[in-house]
């Protein structure tokens, strides 16, 4: 857990500073010179390493030296790896753990070798600095052209989860090469396994200093490969943040979304001048959409910049996908009484009443505003749904396209809730873990149907996420299923769940909302007007709505 107390000192200026602090364009100066420097380094590096002799071929006694033990510990460490492959991280320990062993039986090096190989390794080192200092002058770049991406919460968690996931990709792709090129090996070592086993036991402090050559380029490697990802994951993180659309086209789309929906308005308007029964009965909800939902979705849908006409498609669909007509007829069998009035020839009067039967016909005509925002999950791809949350976090960078959009003051003029969790709540450290994740994602937006930082959260998702990060193996689960699984508590603790019932919202289920209590009478949660906040249990909404506290064993 980070410290919450602020730290003294932190007012701009020299005044009460015992350092200066240089500005963010002089930072970006002073970066953009290291780069240059270290790119001039890595050239004499390379020139260096171009000017070595390539080392000899070793003779058979050095081969056999190389491969010894190798027979006593491949059927191990096979199973080992079998069991570890889907753990990158406990797999590379393992690997380095497997060469460590190896590397005990290996022949004896000569020091010249070691001393040849040093202009690789300055190389490696030089190239691994370039890369760190290029990413870091790329990265504030990006920051000064665009500040609002780069403050986005969930921007920088995509950066993340996106390096993440492709560092994992190259590690398990280097894993199985790695595993080939130890299948190879294996039928070397069984033929000189009987020679080199003598061999390493003579030459021990040989053995060992192979070892530290061989660990210290596989490392090198490993950090040059880790570095070129995150330099080029956060450059393109932090432009893909932004609208790619000419301010025309977004601006049209908005308007032909509109010109649909005042269509369907006049059409109900005028319904009953345009249509013959005898009854109606209207059940309508309201026709309107944010703006920023839409051309998000529209940019994470259609790929790089889009015209108005490229997208006339899609927002028929989108519109057909958010409103659902349905027009209900009911014939009903009706009748009168008609009553006929005669005089026989006795000049008496007589009156004859009967029914007399028609059709009555009733129309229901019932219009559901599914929420746009409630489209996205089912029709959108995992990445496409990862894009649509990253440009809702920040709005396309353009709060001004939309300026009386709610979510202008969502996410760009109000901003996070500040809060402060007494130390003494943060003494458990099962509550302390379920905090620290769940705090890593406050102003995440919400998205209906989002399960995982890629794509954020709506209020079941973002519960079922951090308690599944501590420990928990439950998967995805809804506010209902949330509440069957846990057990009743009167007197919440920090680290329950805190469950609220809105019939509107969640029709034949008891529970239509859920957070995590933080103690304070304060609850975390995805909120559908905020996103990821901390709301008091106080609010007049949740007070009115609220169902109770249950503990998940």
């Amino acid at each position: 857990m980070e410290n919450r107390q602020s730290r003294p000192g932190g007012a701009s200026g020299h005044g009460g500073q015992k350092f200066h602090q240089d500005s963010e364009q002089a930072k970006l100066h002073k970066s953009k010179l290291r780069m240059e420097n270290r790119e001039e380094k890595l050239g004499k590096a390379r020139d260096r390493l171009a000017a070595q002799k390539p080392p000899k071929k070793p003779g058979p006694v050095k081969r056999a030296g190389r491969v010894a033990g190798a027979e006593a510990h491949a059927f191990v460490h096979g199973k080992i790896y079998q069991e570890e492959h889907d753990n990158v991280g406990v797999e590379g320990g393992h690997f380095v753990e497997r060469s460590g062993e190896a590397a005990l039986h290996y022949g004896k090096r000569k020091v010249k070798q070691a001393v040849r190989e040093h202009p690789a390794k300055a190389a490696a080192r030089a190239e691994s600095r370039y890369i760190k200092a290029t990413a870091d002058y790329n990265a504030r770049k990006f920051a000064q052209e665009q500040p609002e991406a780069a403050k986005s919460a969930a921007a920088r968690m995509w950066y993340k989860h996106k390096l993440k996931r492709e560092y994992q990709k190259r590690a398990r792709e280097t894993a199985k090469q790695s595993a080939k090129a130890a299948e190879k090996t294996a039928v070397t070592t069984e033929k000189l396994a009987a020679q080199t086993v003598a061999f390493a036991k003579r030459h021990p402090v040989g053995s060992l200093l192979a070892l530290g050559c061989v660990l210290l380029l596989l490392l090198m490697q490993s950090c040059m490969s880790s570095m070129v990802t995150v330099g080029n994951g956060l450059v393109g993180a932090v432009a893909a943040s932004t609208y790619k659309a000419e301010d025309v086209d977004m601006l049209g789309a908005e308007a032909a979304y509109c010109g649909l929906e005042d269509e369907l308005q006049d059409y109900l308007d005028t319904y009953e001048e345009t249509h013959d029964y005898d009854e109606y009965h209207f059940d309508l909800d309201d026709i309107e959409h944010d703006p920023y939902v839409l051309i998000s979705m529209i940019s994470a849908l259609h790929e790089g910049a889009w015209t108005v006409d490229e997208v006339r498609f899609t927002l028929q669909d989108l519109f057909d996908r958010q409103y659902s007509l349905t027009e209900e007829v009911v014939t009903e069998r009706r009748y009168y009484i008609e009553t006929d009035t005669w005089v026989d020839e006795d000049g008496v009067t007589h009156t004859d009443s009967y029914r007399v039967y028609y059709d009555y016909f009733i129309c229901t005509v019932t219009l559901e505003n599914f929420n746009l925002s409630h489209v996205p999950i089912y029709m959108m791809t995992e990445e496409q749904l990862s894009m649509y949350a990253l440009y809702m976090s920040t709005l396309g960078n353009r709060p001004d396209l939309f300026p009386s959009s709610p979510y202008v003051g969502k996410y760009v003029t109000n901003g996070p809730t500040e809060h402060e969790v007494p130390e003494a709540y943060l003494s458990d450290e099962t509550f302390a873990a379920i905090l620290e994740e769940a705090e890593k994602y406050i102003a995440f937006p919400y998205v209906w149907g989002g399960y995982q930082p890629s794509t954020s959260f709506d209020c079941s998702g973002f519960v079922s996420y951090v308690y599944n990060q501590c420990g928990w193996d439950f998967g995805r689960l809804g506010a209902q299923s949330l509440y069957n699984i846990c057990s009743r508590t009167n007197s919440p603790l920090p680290g329950d769940l805190v469950f609220f019932n809105d019939p509107s919202r969640n029709a034949g289920k008891a529970c239509s909302h859920a957070g995590i209590y933080i103690g304070n009478g304060q609850f975390i949660h995805a909120s559908s007007s905020k996103g990821i906040t901390i709301t008091g249990l106080e609010s007049s909404y949740y007070v009115n709505h609220y169902y109770g506290a249950k503990r998940i064993l």
